[in-house]
């Protein structure tokens, strides 16, 4: 029987993708008994918004909840994290001995296997993490940012915002993907995952790379995806029909709409298939149920608030109907109907209830994030009239800066910068007028070389130099690390791993470790005070307990001192 190994993603990119990486410790701790039964090949707990969102708003400790994790569920699963390359999990460039630290302590903190990914898909930015990752022990998943060409409106064409030689590229083809590929297994990947974090890769296109990877690399093949367009389903049934080794899922509570597919509906096409996962489904039950509980505590940051059905995966059976979709589903994969593919796979996913395709983020091309990270910037502003400029201009800002792949951070630097080129317009003033300088950076050449060459005069314009300029780790400066004297002479970062956290997360892990550092002091003094109180409580009850003869012959001999009293407030104490 053919084997297919699970992702379980839930406790990293699910909640990140449904639920703004809300999870408190307690949550996560709260389904490791189940998990421990589960067996899925991998789970992603770590990484990607966890490191940063955690501290941010729970004002917990990302190390911890590595370690926490790893020490419950480490022999059952490998666990992975998710890792920017050069930019690791924060969004600007490091130099390579805060990217060894971080990689070295990851792994040792219980991390398996790191993927790694860049957001130019600069393999140059992906090295030395390998490396690292490799020397520490850990498996290097190397990873191919998915993306499409620009798609230009006939209006923007007919408008000639740019040249007409530059509209016609034909930029991200198989063979791009393949060449990537084949580099970053010379360069040491354990394993090459399509990684399509905005859920464009249609069905047709899953099976050509699929196909394409595993005929030209001798290493296993992941896919993940998104549902946000409406393709993801049917992706992923794609990549298992043409041979994939690995797919990423979700438990289906925390599933669909912007997250992964759903774990159970891969499992419903497996068991046709007669391909083993290798997951106890009574666990996966049980997981699903307490998630459901847990995705109603999060329901101030559940967008949809739509829950899919309820289906036990170990007792209920699919109505005849449905069912049939599911056979029709694997026909029509087999034979490369793609219309006909989604279309039932569309039945089948709201016959369980899991959002629609969101249509305009289909046709914008774009991640969902990207998308309402500009929507809620013109919010701001007041100026949601400008959102159809501004996505118009998307692909042509995209292409002018050198076609970056929509993934962090490059999707929030061309979402922001195409706001600002909507509102340059509706100023009257000449495009670029405005610019971040985090755009100005990605044209400069600083987080990298990008798909397609700029435009020398259009990077002098944007970035005053016209030769492509990368980091230069010369210029990094280390964060400070203060000492509070007034909290007992105590650094802010008191171990490696603190002041990784604080290179990363300047002013986040700054509030974070500055936070604890109070609380422990007061803690502290607090517990000081309580055992003079505790002391002070027993001696009075003993004090009490004589008579005044003794009270009086035991006072003059000086068998009640209090450290914290003087002796006549003693005798006050005693006399009172």
């Amino acid at each position: 029987m053919r084997k297919l190994k699970i992702r379980d993603l839930s406790l990293r990119d699910g909640q990140q993708s449904l639920f703004a990486t809300r999870m408190t410790q307690q949550q996560v701790e709260r389904v490791f008994p189940f998990y421990r039964e589960a067996g899925f090949y991998a789970m992603e707990v770590w990484g990607g918004a966890v490191p940063d969102s955690i501290m941010r708003y729970l004002n917990e400790d990302p190390w911890y909840r590595l370690e926490s994790i790893y020490k419950e569920l480490g022999g059952v699963s490998l666990l992975t994290a998710l890792s920017r390359g050069r930019n690791l999990f924060g969004y600007n460039p490091y130099p390579d001995d805060v990217i060894e630290g971080f990689n070295r302590l990851a792994i040792k903190s219980g991390i398996g296997i790191m993927r790694v990914f860049d957001a130019l898909n600069d393999l140059d930015n992906m090295r030395s993490t390998i490396k690292f990752i490799k020397e520490n022990g850990g498996l290097a998943d190397c990873a191919l940012c998915y993306t499409v060409d620009p798609h230009f409106s006939t209006y923007t064409k007919l408008k000639s915002l740019l040249h007409a030689k530059m509209l016609n590229y034909n930029i991200f083809t198989n063979d791009y993907f393949l060449e990537k590929a084949v580099k970053m297994v010379e360069m040491g990947a354990d394993i090459i995952t399509i990684k399509d974090m905005a859920g464009l890769i249609n069905p047709t296109r899953t099976g050509e790379l699929i196909r394409l990877l595993k005929e030209n690399v001798t290493v296993p093949v992941d896919f993940h995806t998104h549902c946000t367009p409406g393709y993801g389903l049917a992706s992923v049934l794609m990549a298992i029909m043409n041979g994939v080794d690995i797919v990423d899922t979700n438990m289906m509570n925390f599933s669909g709409g912007t997250a992964a597919p759903a774990f159970e509906l891969i499992q419903l096409f497996c068991d046709k298939l007669k391909i083993d996962t290798g997951v106890n489904l009574e666990a996966v039950v049980k997981i699903n149920k307490e998630l459901k509980v847990i995705r109603e505590e999060l329901s101030d940051f559940d967008d949809t608030k739509q829950f899919p059905r309820q289906f036990d995966i170990t007792t209920d059976k699919l109505n005849p109907d449905i069912d049939l979709l599911f056979v029709l589903a694997i026909e029509y994969a087999k034979y490369d109907k793609e219309t006909e593919l989604l279309e039932v796979c569309h039945e089948i996913e709201t016959w369980f209830n899991f959002p629609e395709p969101e249509e305009k983020i289909k046709k914008a091309e774009m991640p969902g994030g990207m998308y309402s990270n500009m929507l809620a910037q013109l919010k701001q502003l007041k100026l949601e009239k400008l959102l159809p400029k501004a996505l118009e201009l998307i692909p042509m800002v995209r292409l002018a800066s050198g076609c970056p792949p929509l993934v962090t951070p490059t999707s929030q630097i061309v979402g922001v910068q195409a706001v600002n080129c909507a509102m340059d317009q509706e100023k009257g003033l000449p495009l670029y007028t405005t610019k971040s300088i985090q755009y100005v950076n990605l044209v400069k050449g600083v987080y990298g070389k990008t798909p397609v060459e700029i435009d020398p005069s259009f990077r002098y314009k944007i970035a005053g130099v016209h030769e492509e300029t990368p980091y230069n780790t010369k210029f990094y400066k280390k964060q400070e690390n203060p000492i509070f004297d007034e909290y007992g002479g105590v650094p802010l970062a008191k171990n490696e791993k603190e002041a990784l956290l604080l290179e990363l997360f300047p002013q986040i892990a700054h509030n974070f470790l500055k936070e604890n550092i109070e609380k422990k002091y007061l803690d502290e003094i607090h517990k000081v005070e309580e055992e003079k109180q505790r002391k002070f409580d027993e001696v009075k009850h003993q004090y009490e307990a004589l008579s005044p003869e003794e009270k009086e012959q035991r006072l003059y001999q000086g068998l009640y001192t209090y450290p914290w009293t003087t002796f006549d407030e003693e005798m006050e104490i005693g006399h009172s």
